[in-house]
């Protein structure tokens, strides 16, 4: 989608160009960027290894802007579900940030601050037994995960680091 027009001094004369906002490789060489919609340099801009760290992957269940997410193994394809402090196996490793119906790809993100959560206390966030969910009390019951997810800081904002998952006797 175009930008903003820019003006360009090629040869003595300006031109009128746009900028572009995603790129598709060596095709945009010597194209101007421009910020996307959010306001933010789309990653497809940048160095291999600079951005956020994120895969594409096919959900196995719908999931919500926000949900923390298990990746697992479905006969050797990687998929991804709501992460779920009831069952051992379920732990987060990741999140999503936007909605996501089953069978379609989600982008889930390994690190960075999961920005569609709500109700956050700020301090540590564990994952719930309400699949998807972090919060600010750790699970009891026998059989429960175990498992910090991050840090709020603010209602509706946490800074997502993946705590070792421990099931409880």
């Amino acid at each position: 989608m175009p930008a903003k027009k820019l003006l360009r001094l090629v040869g003595g004369v300006m031109t009128e160009v746009f900028g572009i906002q995603s790129s598709a490789g060596a095709a945009n060489a010597g194209d101007i960027p421009a910020l996307d919609e959010s306001g933010r340099i789309d990653a497809s801009m940048m160095p291999v290894g600079i951005g956020a760290d994120v895969a594409n992957i096919p959900a196995s269940e719908g999931l919500a802007a926000g949900d923390f997410v298990n990746v697992w193994n479905d006969s050797g394809a990687a998929k991804v579900r709501k992460a779920d402090a009831t069952v051992a196996g379920k732990d987060a490793h990741g999140f999503v940030l936007a909605a996501v119906a089953s069978g379609a790809n989600a982008t889930v993100y390994f690190e960075g601050t999961n920005t569609q959560v709500t109700g956050q206390v700020a301090g540590n966030v564990f994952l719930q037994t309400t699949a998807g969910k972090g919060g600010a009390t750790v699970p009891s019951a026998a059989g429960n995960v175990a498992q910090q997810v991050g840090i709020a800081t603010s209602a509706t904002s946490v800074n997502f680091e993946r705590g070792v998952a421990v099931t409880l006797a």
